[in-house]
């Protein structure tokens, strides 16, 4: 395009967006009536700012107490089921005696969002220093309350990531404009979640601010998991923090565009009163973070205690120009660090990923692995085409099962939407799936080890000698349904919000979720896989936020925490091949070759799928299998036992989806989409 000609139809498209920039002088007012509008009243004077004695929160004591320069030491707790984990970020805000730092990629402005944002203001106002720093591209679409946010009290401050055109919120002109003058830019996203308390204890993982998250969504929630560590190492995390705080791409929410035009034009607004959907709800959570013998159970009793702990994340200068072309600078911080312990595996490696698509380095390592003389085994879970909320990057997951099973070598587990044993409170999932399984069922893996590695509702972990304490029995889940009456097809369940999930992100098609979950042949509450983790032989283990594809090298910053401790390690395997039960997943696998031209059929698809474009030949290597148990399958199989097929039926490649002729759209997106690649 004609670079004279492409200014002009950019100006145009800005022109039309309706927010034209303020001028230096209109933001410096714009801030100065925030400014002016902050509360300075103190609502408490005691050294401590009358906060909550939180037995998690004095972990972090414990934790420095037994902690030497050369010895550090620590407590961490997997954090699996989405509302506890709601709990325990609610405790530990309570808990902050001078510092709360939160950033994070999406901030939604419903019930759970509202409520953390609530807790927020109140420590503000008992005298801690908040920070929140928020990603452009998921932060609060709502200006109102972003400019109350931004003139609310002296202790809270807000700042918004890499804002696009200096707004918050942008409309489908700004998203068609940054595709004509700053498409890689507007691409590079804050992807990192991370909650730091009194630099003192941290919480990191791949949950957001958002109802589906914490199990609170009435149609679809995601299956993730956090870690909250205490100790030396909330140190490093709040370093790295404050090198985002300070970064250009982080301005003040009271400097955007659109923000201060709302401070101009009608001055500080107040917050708008909380309207919960369910406040029921809100007020158990209230009242679980406040009780000190729940959090004691739930978070202190299942604590590892472990020693040395890294958390690595990139830094902000990841997104500078040069980046791209000088990836040995040092920018790149996570993904190098996972692919060394990656490579460095003996005998095996768990990776939970909800986007099974492999840049070329990470097939490079993956195929490296798979040519030694005796490869470890890697057993991947993600997420199937009915479970996901991205089925364009689906398509492309899809369009390489043949060699990720064969030329990787892996073991791939594509997580159900209706799982019948996952972390979850099913009381919150209303309706609720399908029957649930008792825990006396939950006892096979496919590794060797139990299949149950996470708390139930209320209940406490399996002990363990590195824990802090033996904690309670595990809480009894509510029966399966029986009969056929559990199998019964139903009009099938439909995504009616326009909610923004996770990296279901537009590009420039619009402001609205471009991509969303696929309606399924059930109907209720479905959940889909977020969760971002890596065990590697047993004795290292890792959750973070990367998710081990082009964009997370590429395009977004992310972070993690590393442990080396065999028992933590254990556990976070554990919790992974629970994902992988047949309970939760099916299995993939190499289809039963056809009698006649079987070689022919896999020489032509091969060739197709190395095509960039019109990827067509109908036939796939794989397809999806359920187990089915009986007196000769009494446990389940690895894909390469000699019985896998007498023991499990096909079900086709996107079992469970109900979206009209699904094939051919996945097959579309298989044949056009591999360009998308890099992006997706």
């Amino acid at each position: 395009m004609n670079p004279l000609l492409r200014v002009l139809l950019l100006a145009t498209l800005l022109l039309g967006s309706g927010c034209a920039s303020l001028s230096h002088a209109e933001r410096d007012r714009a801030a100065g009536i925030a400014s002016q509008a902050r509360s300075q009243v103190v609502d408490c004077d005691k050294p401590d700012r009358c906060a909550l004695d939180s037995p998690l929160r004095a972990l972090a004591g414990d934790a420095f107490s037994q902690s030497t320069q050369a010895a550090p030491r620590h407590y961490a707790t997997i954090l699996d089921e989405g509302e506890t984990t709601l709990v325990a970020r609610l405790n530990l805000i309570r808990s902050a005696t001078r510092s709360i730092d939160l950033q994070t990629y999406i901030f939604d402005k419903d019930d759970s969002a509202r409520l953390v944002l609530d807790e927020l203001l109140a420590a503000a106002r008992r005298g801690v220093k908040v920070r929140v720093l928020i990603d452009q591209l998921s932060a609060i679409s709502d200006l109102e309350i972003l400019a109350a946010l931004a003139s609310s009290h002296q202790n809270f401050e807000l700042r918004v990531y890499n804002p696009t055109f200096g707004k918050a919120k942008l409309n489908y002109a700004d998203y068609a404009g940054s595709v004509l003058c700053c498409f890689r830019r507007f691409n590079q996203r804050m992807h990192n979640k991370l909650l730091v308390i009194d630099d003192a204890i941290g919480v990191v993982g791949g949950r957001n601010y958002q109802d589906d998250y914490y199990d609170w969504d009435s149609e679809y929630n995601f299956r993730d998991r956090d870690v909250v560590v205490a100790g030396p190492v909330a140190r490093g995390m709040a370093v790295n923090f404050e090198a985002y705080w300070l970064a250009p791409r982080s301005v003040p929410a009271e400097r955007l565009n659109d923000v201060g035009a709302t401070l101009l034009r009608q001055g500080a607004p107040p917050m708008p009163p909380a309207d919960y959907r369910r406040p029921d709800r809100v007020e158990q959570v209230l009242e679980e973070a406040q009780d000190p013998a729940y959090i004691q159970r739930m978070f202190v009793d299942p604590a590892f205690r472990v020693g040395p702990v890294r958390y690595v994340a990139d830094l902000p200068r990841k997104h500078r120009n040069e980046s791209a072309s000088q990836p040995g600078n040092g920018q790149h911080v996570t993904e190098p660090q996972l692919d060394s312990l990656i490579a460095g595996a003996q005998t095996e490696v768990l990776l939970q990923t909800p986007y099974l698509v492999l840049s070329k380095p990470a097939r490079k390592l993956f195929e490296a692995l798979k040519a030694r003389e005796k490869p470890p085994r890697v057993v991947v879970s993600t997420n199937s085409l009915a479970a996901t909320d991205n089925p364009i990057v689906y398509a492309l997951s899809y369009k390489y099962k043949r060699r990720n099973l064969r030329e990787l070598g892996f073991n791939i587990y594509e997580y159900k939407p209706f799982p019948l044993d996952a972390p979850v409170d099913y009381r919150n999932l209303v309706p609720a799936p399908l029957g649930t399984a008792p825990s006396s069922e939950r006892n096979s893996s496919l590794l060797g080890g139990s299949a149950a590695g996470s708390n139930a509702r209320r209940g406490g972990s399996s002990g363990n000698n590195n824990r802090r304490s033996t904690s309670e029995p595990e809480a009894q889940r509510p029966q399966p349904t029986p009969g056929p009456a559990a199998r019964r097809q139903t009009d099938g369940s439909v995504v009616e919000r326009r909610v923004l999930r996770a990296e279901t992100r537009p590009s420039f098609l619009g402001t609205k979720a471009v991509n969303k979950p696929l309606p399924v042949t059930r109907s209720g509450a479905r959940m889909g896989l977020h969760a971002k983790s890596l065990v590697v032989d047993r004795r290292i283990g890792v959750i973070g936020t990367h998710n081990f594809d082009p964009r997370s090298e590429n395009y977004n910053t992310e972070g993690a925490v590393i442990i080396e401790d065999p028992a933590f390690a254990e556990a976070l395997a554990q919790s992974i091949l629970r994902d992988i039960h047949p309970k939760n997943s099916w299995v993939v696998a190499p289809r039963t070759k056809p009698p006649v031209l079987s070689g022919l059929n896999y020489s032509v698809g091969k060739a197709s799928e190395a095509l960039p474009l019109l990827d067509f030949w109908p036939w796939r290597y794989a397809t999806d299998y359920e187990f089915q148990p009986g007196p000769d399958c009494p446990e389940p199989l690895r894909r390469q036992d000699p019985a896998f097929h007498s023991c499990y039926v096909a079900v086709g490649d996107f079992p469970e989806v109900n979206v009209g002729p699904k094939w051919l759209l996945v097959r579309m997106l298989t044949a056009f989409g591999a360009g998308l690649v890099p992006i997706l």
